[in-house]
């Protein structure tokens, strides 16, 4: 991908769009787990998810020109920028469990091809200001009626079955809120997994605190589970205080003990880690700490920070495109080098790379820029 598209991509992710027209966006929705108040765009080829519904989003310099024949133009400033794509509404959204629960209150379709659920769609942590991270919106959708608390393992099996079959779903995320156990949320995730594998052959990454005994990562791999996601979101321990204060006590130091006993068990880049750019880590914080995960074999997933409404953060600024940036090229050029690349990545949210540019900086370095 040329450096123009590269440009274009983070621009995209750092500003959003203005869409003037609501019945333009097929699949879109406000608040609750993310990526929320996105819009899964297909440009150039790439999918990736943009904010709609964000403060940034209604001053961008980019909307959308919607044709009577269904095609989309991405405008800035009145000039053509590029044609562009909506994901459409899946065939599983239709479906209903025996007891009438829609089939969209259990997982959500991501990007274009990835099943989503939050197992668990409580946290915890998420409460009291005093210990919810401040960017988190898990139980918006849990207040708004669009989820339901607890999904069970026969639930998620049911309808990841369908949306394999009616809409090529290509692998499956699992995350959930962390409850009061020491597991952190891996037995219910365990349970889930061995459903949904004994239901459909579907590549499955889960997404959890780290345990506190971290035997629980060997549990979730004979689960059945391809891919780990272990999600630092913030870097500098000042900043992890600040932002998520209680998280911040399983400290950097643990997370990274937790991928030095992880890699081993499902595999070199099956294990990745979400961190979110523009939070207040330093680009060079940022690339330090990314180059230390690179070297353990665990892919960084470097994405910008995207304010949701109803949340404390939600007037926070998302970072410019220059400091992106300035991060996902060394980091992409690092990843390619290191031959860690997201297409080696089984399922998850590395695997899928909606929600960051990074994927499009992961070139060789003959590629035409």
């Amino acid at each position: 991908m040329t450096a123009s598209k590269q440009q274009l991509l983070t621009d995209l992710q750092t500003h959003g769009i203005q869409v003037f027209d609501p019945q333009a966006l097929p699949l879109t929705r406000k608040g609750g787990a993310g990526p929320s108040d996105h819009q899964a765009v297909m440009v150039d080829g790439q999918t990736i998810m943009v904010p709609v519904h964000t403060h940034s989003a209604r001053h961008s310099p980019f909307q959308v020109e919607s044709h009577a024949n269904g095609a989309s133009r991405l405008m800035s400033k009145g000039i053509p920028v590029a044609d562009i794509t909506f994901t459409h509404k899946p065939k599983f959204y239709d479906l209903t469990t025996e007891d009438g629960i829609p089939y969209s209150h259990i997982a959500t379709l991501h990007s274009s091809d990835v099943l989503a659920t939050t197992v668990l769609q409580h946290c915890i942590r998420y409460d009291q200001a005093e210990t919810s991270c401040q960017f988190c919106s898990i139980g918006q959708s849990l207040a708004a009626g669009k989820t339901i608390a607890h999904k069970t393992p026969q639930q998620l099996a049911e309808v990841a079955a369908a949306a394999v079959k009616l809409d090529g779903v290509k692998h499956m995320v699992m995350t959930t809120g962390t409850p009061a156990t020491h597991d952190r949320g891996a037995t219910v995730l365990c349970d889930s997994v061995r459903a949904v594998k004994a239901a459909v052959d579907l590549p499955i990454q889960v997404q959890c605190e780290p345990p506190k005994d971290l035997i629980w990562l060997h549990r979730l791999r004979e689960a059945g589970a391809d891919a780990l996601g272990l999600h630092l979101e913030v870097v500098n321990p000042d900043v992890r205080k600040r932002i998520m204060p209680s998280k911040a006590n399983i400290s950097v130091a643990e997370y990274m003990a937790a991928f030095v006993f992880a890699v081993p068990l499902f595999g070199r880049g099956q294990v990745s880690t979400y961190i979110l750019a523009g939070l207040g880590d330093t680009a060079e914080e940022i690339l330090a700490l990314c180059d230390e995960l690179i070297e353990l074999g665990v892919y960084p997933f470097v994405v910008p920070f995207v304010p949701i409404a109803g949340t404390r953060l939600e007037h926070h600024p998302s970072p410019d495109a220059a400091f992106m940036q300035s991060i996902l090229e060394p980091l992409g050029n690092k990843l390619q080098d290191s031959d860690l690349t997201s297409e080696k990545v089984s399922a998850g949210c590395a695997r899928c790379g909606a929600c960051s540019s990074l994927k499009s900086f992961e070139r060789k370095r003959h590629e035409p820029v």
